[in-house]
């Protein structure tokens, strides 16, 4: 399987402009620029755009893992935040919220950890992957 997205870019970096469409059609002619990116701007950025990714791998991984240790969760909130430092993603900051009847905090636990390390996002990230999981 291969999915496709497409940056187009005009201008100078501090400057210019660009958009982004994905091959879903969920981004269409989706702005971004350098303020939406380092400032307050309009639009959207690659690290908001790689948080999105991650917490939704995450927690869809997490959800398989679950099922296959026989739980299925009420509820499962993962919410992501990317830094970028120095120009370079240096941490992904992964919280989650789960609500999971019947399960122990130990087969919890294990589930948590095999879908932070096995998610396709988490293995495509160079890069330190933190995360805070509460049982509810």
């Amino acid at each position: 399987m291969t999915r496709t997205a497409t940056a187009v870019w005009l201008g100078s970096g501090k400057d210019g402009k660009g958009t982004l469409d994905t091959q879903s059609g969920t981004l269409h002619q989706t702005q971004y620029s350098y303020k939406s990116r380092f400032e307050d701007g309009t639009g959207t950025n690659p690290e908001e755009l790689a948080a999105a990714a991650h917490a939704g791998c995450f927690t869809m991984k997490l959800s398989f893992s679950l099922g296959a240790a026989g739980f299925t969760p009420a509820s499962l909130e993962t919410s992501c935040a990317v830094t970028l430092d120095n120009g370079a993603i240096t941490l992904s900051h992964l919280t989650l919220k789960a609500k999971v009847p019947g399960i122990s905090q130990e087969q919890f636990d294990a589930a948590v950890k095999d879908a932070k390390e096995n998610c396709p996002i988490s293995k495509l990230f160079n890069t330190k992957i933190e995360l805070d999981a509460t049982l509810l």
